[in-house]
């Protein structure tokens, strides 16, 4: 539990912390976007030194932002297994029975995997260096033009910002949960998958017990200040774009735009390698 860093925020005083949070939503939403366009080593290479750069700017550790790996090993262990075992193609590399690897499979969960961890990191940093408020008043804000059509914006924007806030506090629930069971001689670490699965039992009850209480008492709270969702608000902190908003919206477009080009006018994989014939 402790790997996940995805809604948890990471105090500091750094440029990317002080970025209005609409350009950094924008800046991930776009992102997303680009991580399905990239089709060769060198651009998976360029998005990662990227990534980097900018978490080094954020100061936020290394390691933190890499547990975002840790947490989805599994998944991209699955998918590309699935990708490598499945996939046909002309240019077989290993044969036996039933299982059949061709280069184009181990090319394709090479990079599935690589899409996988990319798609983890950046969006990690969005959460690490916003805070859940600032993210409610972003996407409240960015969703506004919706209002004319009768969609709920607010309630909207506020339904995200308890589920990003309740995932750090089920976490820190759950450790506590788990060192209680412990100490009560539940074993979590030996036997096989369904030993495992039936030894969380214990932990999944209370956790959901845990969490449907937080949640009565939230709305009972809520419903004590007389909370309206419908009701016009004014905010205490107004977002205002700044020179450095443009200037990182900007850089970071670029960036992007590198992709595209190399997708359709550029292979920087081919002109890599023409330097070495």
């Amino acid at each position: 539990m402790n790997n996940i860093v995805f809604g948890q925020y990471y105090p500091s005083n750094s440029p990317v912390h002080k970025l209005d949070p609409r350009v950094k939503l924008l800046i991930v939403l776009f992102y997303v976007v680009t991580v399905f366009f990239v089709v060769d080593y060198a651009m998976y290479g360029a998005l990662f030194l990227f990534i980097v750069a900018v978490a080094l700017i954020s100061k936020i550790p290394l390691r933190v932002l890499f547990r975002t790996v840790r947490a989805v090993v599994i998944l991209v262990l699955i998918t590309s297994a699935i990708n490598l075992f499945f996939t046909k193609g002309e240019q077989l590399l290993f044969s036996w029975k039933f299982i059949s690897i061709y280069k184009e499979g181990v090319e394709r969960a090479i990079k599935l995997a690589l899409r996988l961890i990319l798609l983890m990191l950046f969006p990690s940093i969005l959460t690490l260096t916003t805070t859940p408020m600032e993210l409610t008043d972003a996407i409240e804000s960015l969703l506004a033009p919706l209002k004319v059509i009768k969609v709920p914006v607010h309630a909207i924007a506020l339904i995200m910002s308890i589920a990003l806030r309740m995932i750090p506090i089920l976490m820190e629930e759950t450790n506590k949960i788990i060192l209680a069971q412990k100490a009560r001689g539940a074993d979590f670490d030996t036997g096989g998958v369904l030993k495992k699965a039936k030894a969380m039992i214990p932990v999944l009850v209370p956790l959901f017990v845990g969490a449907f209480r937080r949640a009565d008492e939230l709305a009972l709270a809520m419903d004590a200040r007389c909370y309206s969702s419908v009701a016009k608000r004014t905010k205490y902190k107004v977002m205002k774009l700044t020179v450095a908003d443009l200037v990182a919206a900007l850089f970071c477009l670029s960036v992007f735009a590198l992709v595209f080009l190399n997708k359709y006018l550029w292979h920087f994989d081919e002109m890599i390698l023409s330097l070495f014939h």
